[in-house]
């Protein structure tokens, strides 16, 4: 295996990782809030998942997971454009965990008790998202990309190979669930 093989299937090992890792941390309990009410009434306790705490944690991830496969489909530009946007949606997802562990879940009139290891978790998913992402904008260029045979043929090119007495069955009864006459 070449080193260009092994560096992409680093980034996109390193995107599936960042993805999983930030969809994981945004379903679980980030904080739970407390508002005291008047006597006699009890508090009101309420927790806060990740998606809710910080809404742009799930997305992040799906975005990291669709970088992944993308990685394997573009090419030259178009690898340095998803490395861009893996490095932007990483660095997003890093901010929104240490926003979270600094204090940015207020919560009008409510006591907010976050739990760390959910937050620490995005963050190290963001640094792992943003360095996948660099090693991608710095290298992605010159890694292999999917064989030609993937590509879509031009409309004006001949068949694969020569239709057969079945191909030809089948385009006429194609041609009639159309509604066009396959005799004309």
């Amino acid at each position: 295996m070449s080193a260009a093989r092994r560096e992409l299937g680093a980034a996109v090992v390193g995107a599936v990782l960042a993805g999983a890792l930030a969809l994981v941390a945004g379903g679980q309990a980030w904080a739970e809030t407390t508002v005291d009410r008047r006597p006699p009434l009890p508090p009101v306790v309420e927790t806060l998942s990740g998606a809710d705490a910080a809404p742009l944690v799930p997305a992040t991830g799906l975005v990291l997971l669709a970088a992944a496969v993308a990685l394997l489909a573009v090419r030259s530009a178009g690898r340095v454009v998803v490395g861009l946007l893996m490095a932007v949606a990483g660095g997003v997802l890093a901010w929104s965990g240490v926003r979270a562990l600094a204090g940015g879940l207020d919560v009008d009139g409510a006591a907010v008790d976050v739990t760390a290891s959910w937050p620490v978790l995005a963050v190290l998913a963001g640094v792992l998202g943003v360095a996948a992402g660099v090693v991608v904008v710095l290298r992605g260029r010159s890694w292999p990309g999917m064989g030609r045979r993937y590509e879509r043929a031009p409309a004006d090119a001949p068949p694969a190979r020569e239709q057969t007495d079945e191909d030809r069955s089948q385009a006429a009864w194609k041609a009639l669930d159309r509604g066009e006459d396959p005799t004309a």
